[in-house]
């Protein structure tokens, strides 16, 4: 029993020091220049839409300026230099629709790892995935509290996502065969974790503004910082 601990106790200490040794790479997007004026939809062609929002358009989220100048939305992630396997993990990903909306825009999953579709709106949805690597679905969730599972098998970026009954809704995926990856939040900010030392190609992609790379050093236990910036195409 006691050597049982001792090897227990032990094994902990080891995953502790591996951890320590793992680094992380985070910053911000920022956007150049005067930031454009919100596109704003109007969800009148559903009148169910239209009711949940209180006949008020809603700020579309292609290009979302936040208030300090950066960027929301953006997907950052290790594009190169990852080595070794990683096993997706069990609990899912979720994509809800919302408010005739989907909820997240831009998000991660690895492969093999399940995206939950919710509908939370009383009203029919249509999910229909446009990947080129991955196979892509089409399905109807007619009821409130409908939930499908897919699961991508190989590395994609970006799979978009669209409702062929609200042409207005739309998502993107960012499909990975490791753990490295973010989105940009309300400040701009994103954060990837647990990376083991090395050189990597951090990429950030941004669904108008078009995608940007660099090249980042990092060593055991180190938090490096860096930045993008994006301005807006001519």
């Amino acid at each position: 029993m006691i050597k049982k601990a001792i090897y227990i106790g032990f094994s902990i200490l080891l995953s502790f020091h591996a951890f320590a040794q793992n680094a992380t790479i985070k910053g911000v997007v920022k956007f150049a220049g005067e930031a454009p004026k919100p596109r704003l939809i109007s969800m009148k062609a559903d009148r169910q839409c239209d009711a949940i929002h209180g006949g008020k358009q809603v700020q579309a989220e292609d290009v979302v300026v936040n208030q300090n100048g950066t960027l929301k939305w953006v997907f950052v992630y290790v594009k190169e230099g990852v080595k070794g396997k990683y096993n997706p993990p069990d609990e899912p990903v979720v994509l809800d629709q919302q408010g005739c909306w989907y909820h997240p825009h831009v998000f991660g999953v690895m492969v093999g790892q399940k995206i939950e579709i919710r509908n939370s709106d009383p009203l029919l949805h249509n999910v229909h995935a446009m990947p080129k690597k991955n196979k892509p679905f089409n399905i109807g969730q007619p009821v409130k509290g409908m939930k499908s599972y897919y699961t991508f098998t190989t590395p994609e970026i970006m799979v978009p996502f669209k409702c062929d009954v609200h042409p207005w809704m739309s998502a993107y995926a960012g499909v990975l065969d490791h753990p490295f990856f973010s989105v940009t939040d309300d400040k701009g900010g994103f954060e990837i974790k647990n990376l083991p030392p090395g050189t990597y190609t951090i990429e950030a992609w941004h669904e108008k503004l078009g995608t940007q790379t660099q090249t980042v050093t990092v060593k055991a236990g180190e938090t490096k910082t860096i930045e993008f910036t994006f301005e807006r195409k001519k």
